[in-house]
């Protein structure tokens, strides 16, 4: 393979591993493979001429990662030459999505080299042998998920707690188990909580009576329920506890509705004994940053539980034909297109948020009239918070007077922006200063290594040996410290270089700001009052304004008082 001619353009490294671990063949082990080959495929001067793209704790069953997302993105701007992995399935096991990104690749005369498989997509032959061995790649990714529905199949005939949220009414409790050949297992199953185990049957009874969830949550939080954390359930929670069938006990109701929804069912009827309650694994979509989505029943994987169950099967099918017809009716969170404060506001009584409730009237000026309310005081009618109601209309034409009055010449705000901004200067003078100082002990660091190495051939057979290859190993231990933490200044010094351009593009906004004011409309002025402001609490007689970058919101309101 020939050096790139003038290496304008990068050579990229890419890594993935699934978990986070520091075994086997870990980000960096990956990393450094590809680095050696590089060294002795291209130059050693090649070496300072990569990107490098690593991707922790994400899988290679798609191409939906942040970093490959990132080198991809480079690629079509024609920023890289080569793409180096270790191993081909760390770019992916699926077939469809590989295939597709070589022949990305090569439109852009970009070669893709795996080093683990020796592919080279630079020749005809390399294209090939890739292709093959990403189907073997993919067969490999369907064979673990086959594996791992079987272990879910075994797991299931235990009918054991697999981990995770304790579900609200158990506890999870540690048990012992002795195998055919003696040994001893560990395993888990849920024991009940008397008195949370009475709560779930009163959200049960009571979303029956009301049959419907705003109502069953009004009632809990009128009552002072709470969940495991002290807090009071949400429709959500109170939803995920009436559709969660661990809490359904195995009787014949049980029995009938699993088999007729055609769940994989691992347990005959007998032991559906009208005590235990049902296990029920493979009920969700699990994606990374992403909410969990529920699948359908005929995949689940199903078993009698070692648990005793709280809900008979009647009552809880009951329940789930309810939530489905009121599924197309479900709460939705009301928008308004008038309202300047949602989601910036608090109720300066119970400390949440405060949402705007419009009403069919207009006043003198034609504008609709609505008012903020506290949204654990609407939840409770009025039993756990009885702040009095903002005036919407006023409240919001208050922020914006203030809003006004910041943009001003000399404003106390663009006085503390000039403030933070030259404290930034002075952290950022102290991080160049600390970058610096910690280079030099690192150029020190790799002179001793090179000293040891010249000594370490001279000293070789000999007893000083072992003790000059101790040193080294310390000294290459320091020196990958004094990377890390010269790597942490580097970072802290470009967040400080932004925070410095986010305050100077505050500051431009401020000073055009007077000239455009009256023309903003209504989504305008929420985005200038959220680039201005932090928190706006309201106690029932005044309101409370925390300017972003101040010191106060996080505690009791202060602040001057509205009009």
């Amino acid at each position: 393979m020939e050096e790139n001619e003038n290496m304008r353009e990068k050579i990229a490294i890419y890594s993935r591993k699934s978990k986070f671990t520091g075994k086997g063949e870990s980000i960096e082990n990956q990393i450094e493979l590809c680095r050696q080959y590089i060294r002795v495929h291209y130059s050693e001067e090649a070496l300072n001429n990569i990107l490098v793209y690593e991707d922790e704790g994400f899988s290679g069953k798609n191409m939906e990662r942040p970093q490959f997302q990132r080198m991809i993105q480079d690629a079509k701007e024609k920023l890289l030459s080569s793409i180096i992995c270790y191993r081909l399935d760390r770019i992916s096991r699926n077939i469809g999505d590989f295939a597709k990104l070589i022949e990305e690749l090569n439109d852009l005369d970009i070669s893709f080299v795996s080093i683990k498989e020796q592919f080279d997509t630079s020749s005809p032959m390399g294209r090939a042998m890739m292709y093959i061995a990403s189907v073997f790649s993919q067969l490999e990714r369907e064979t673990i998920a086959e594996r791992i529905r079987d272990n879910m199949h075994e797991l299931s005939k235990t009918g054991r707690w697999l981990g995770g949220t304790t579900p609200t009414g158990y506890t999870s409790e540690s048990l012992e188990m002795v195998t055919i050949d003696g040994k001893i297992k560990k395993a888990c199953k849920l024991s009940l909580i008397s008195d949370e185990a009475n709560v779930i049957l009163q959200i049960y009874d009571k979303f029956l009576e009301t049959g419907s969830l705003s109502k069953t949550e009004t009632y809990l939080i009128q009552n002072k329920y709470t969940t495991k954390n002290g807090t009071f359930f949400s429709r959500f929670a109170i939803k995920n506890i009436l559709s969660n069938p661990v809490y359904m006990v195995a009787d014949n109701d049980a029995y009938r509705y699993l088999l007729e929804m055609k769940v994989d069912l691992y347990a005959d009827q007998s032991e559906f004994d009208g005590k235990s309650g049902i296990m029920a694994y493979n009920r969700t979509i699990q994606n990374k940053g992403k909410a969990h989505k529920d699948k359908n029943m005929e995949e689940w994987v199903v078993s009698v539980g070692r648990h005793e169950g709280i809900i008979s099967g009647d009552t809880w099918i009951k329940v789930q034909k309810l939530l489905l017809q009121n599924k197309s009716k479900e709460y939705r969170k009301p928008r308004s297109n008038v309202a300047l404060l949602s989601g910036l506001l608090f109720c300066g009584n119970c400390g949440k948020y405060m949402r705007p409730k419009l009403s069919r009237r207009y006043n003198n000026q034609g504008e609709q009239i609505y008012s903020y309310l506290c949204s654990v005081k609407e939840k409770s009618r009025c039993h756990c918070c009885n702040i009095k109601n903002a005036n919407g209309n006023l409240l919001d034409r208050v922020i914006w007077d203030e809003i006004k009055k910041i943009s001003e010449d000399g404003s106390e705000f663009l006085q503390l922006l000039k403030r933070i901004k030259n404290s930034l200067a002075s952290y950022k003078e102290d991080y160049l200063k600390d970058t610096c100082r910690i280079n030099k002990l690192l150029i020190e660091n790799e002179k001793g290594i090179n000293e040891l190495a010249a000594s370490l051939a001279k000293a070789s057979g000999s007893v000083a040996e072992e003790y000059i290859i101790k040193q080294i190993e310390e000294l290459h231990k320091s020196g990958k410290a004094l990377k890390i933490r010269i790597n942490e200044l580097e970072e802290l010094y470009t967040s400080q270089d932004l925070a410095g351009n986010e305050f100077d593009i505050k500051s431009q906004l401020l000073a055009s700001f007077q000239e455009i004011i009256d023309l903003l409309n209504v989504e305008q002025k929420r985005a200038a009052i959220r680039t201005l402001i932090k928190k706006v609490v309201w106690d029932g007689t005044n309101v409370h304004i925390y300017l972003l970058g101040s010191s106060g919101g996080d505690k009791e309101p202060q602040g001057e008082d509205s009009k």
